[in-house]
């Protein structure tokens, strides 16, 4: 009797112990645990890129670590209401889209990936672009300037990124947002964004178009200025 009272006792025990670390079908409770991020690698029959594929690090200070909770993308310039977005009102407040487009070096390495963000026409229309406005300039964290023309952001459903792959952007990616500049070279796909601003400086030249690459970066032509190599830029 006394030896089937104890049997009793350490199932009962045995129960406890299962009920207390196991919820209901199962599952275990408290803290869940951390598992890395699975990016996609086929997208509605197309075969994907790795985002570690070929995406060397070619940004002019390094990858930035930016801080997202003071973090703030600003719309500017020629605008009628200057505005500054958190990273979660860029997120949450505006329509998301998924898009396939290849990316191209111009030291001859390309990645295709499924790039998932805002339309950069989205937040203009926002902010209420002057007709004025002829380009836009695109700054970043580090420094790093580039610009495209507004026709071309408003017309072309041009993606500033928040996720490649289905994950999101690492640090060295671009974290918080990368430019999807489709049809472009890679040094127009910005990483690290933080202001749009709106302008009419049609003669603006980012960071390497002042250095002789071509301004409007079309995959179809060269990526150097017409004059590059005849002293029109650097002299005789």
């Amino acid at each position: 009797m006394k030896r089937g009272f104890i049997n009793i006792s350490i199932i009962v025990l045995i129960a406890t112990l299962i009920t207390g670390t196991l919820g209901a079908g199962g599952c275990r409770t408290g803290e869940p645990g951390t598992l890395e991020p699975v990016e996609i690698r086929e997208y509605q029959g197309e075969d994907l890129s790795s985002i570690n594929d070929f995406l060397r690090d070619n940004s002019i200070k390094g990858p930035q670590l930016i801080d997202i909770e003071s973090y703030a993308l600003k719309i500017s310039g020629l605008v009628a209401e200057p505005t500054e977005l958190s990273y979660q009102e860029v997120t949450e407040n505006y329509p998301s889209y998924r898009k396939v487009v290849t990316l191209n070096c111009v030291e001859g390495w390309s990645v295709k990936l499924l790039w998932e963000g805002v339309l950069v026409s989205d937040l203009i229309s926002q902010a209420g672009p002057s007709p004025e406005t002829k380009i836009v300039i695109f700054h970043a964290q580090d420094g790093y300037t580039t610009s495209l023309p507004l026709d071309y952001i408003m017309n072309n459903s041009i993606l500033m990124a928040y996720k490649m792959n289905g994950v999101t952007l690492p640090p060295e990616r671009g974290f918080p947002f990368e430019l999807v500049a489709e049809s472009k070279w890679g040094y127009k796909w910005i990483k690290w964004v933080t202001e749009i601003e709106l302008s009419d400086d049609t003669d603006y030249r980012g960071f390497w178009e002042s250095r002789g690459y071509s301004n409007s970066a079309d995959l179809d032509e060269g990526f150097f200025e017409e004059d590059f190599f005849d002293g029109g830029l650097f002299g005789e």
